[in-house]
Formats: C-alpha cells, structure tokens, sequence
C-alpha cells in the first residue's frame, strides 16, 4: 500500500519527493545509478516494486539511467505526456504509482529505438548479491 503524502515527504529526501509525487526530473550526470554498471534489479523507491534488471540496463549517454524494458511490462503502466512540446510516454510504477521517467524513442536500433529513460531518484538498487536476503529471489533468474 502506498504511504500518505506525509509519510513520503518524511520518508523521501526532496528530490526522490519531487520526481516520484511531483513528476519532477532530475539532474543528467549527476545522479545515483546512471553510472552504475554493478548485477542487480532497481525497484520503486517508494513500494520496492521490482521494475528493471540490470542486464537490461544500457549507456545511452544521456546522462540517465537507461533500459531496453522493464523486468515485466506488467509491472509499470505508460501514460500519454504532453507537457513539452512533443507527446511523450510517462512510465510509473503500476502500484505505488510513482513517476519514474519516459519512453525516448532513441534508443538501439534492435529494441525498436525505444529506451526506457528513467530517474534515479525514482529507484533504489538492489545488488545482485542481496536479492534473495531482501525478498526478490523470484529474479534471480535474470542473472544466469
């Protein structure tokens, strides 16, 4: 169940508040996991709903973390945008509802230019070696 706004303003720092609750951005190049190339799944960071696998994880050079897919599509839900000039894809996290980021259709030719440009602020990783002790062993799968 998604905790109250007051839970998540005590819970959150304000930039993980602002991304998540207020659909804000963050900073390209200077954020938690755009660097990251370590084995492992990232989940909401309000929820802990498991969202994306590492092996799916890419360098786009933007400056955000990038993904050819979602561990499951099932698992985040996609709204039309238009707040910039051109229509985007919204991603959120299907339960808690979180913003995460948007579908850029610049991304590999192979995976149909479609990248999942998500917000590190929006995730909390999870490493490979923690995944069963932390509840999400069902992935582990992703890994061999």
């Amino acid at each position: 169940m998604k905790p109250s706004d007051e839970e998540l303003q005590k819970k959150l720092t304000p930039i993980q508040y602002d991304v998540t609750q207020k659909e804000g951005t963050e900073t390209p190049f200077k954020n938690e996991y755009g660097d990251n190339h370590e084995e492992g799944i990232y989940v909401d960071i309000v929820s802990g709903e498991p969202l994306f696998s590492s092996t799916d994880k890419f360098d786009s050079g933007t400056g955000w973390p990038s993904f050819l897919k979602p561990i499951d599509k099932s698992f985040v839900t996609e709204h039309a945008d238009y707040k910039l000039i051109l229509p985007r894809t919204e991603i959120r996290s299907r339960y808690a509802d979180s913003h995460l980021g948007h579908i850029i259709l610049d991304g590999p030719e192979e995976n149909n230019k479609v990248r999942y440009c998500m917000n590190s602020a929006a995730l909390r990783f999870v490493p490979k070696v923690n995944i069963q002790k932390e509840g999400y062993g069902d992935f582990l799968h992703l890994f061999n």
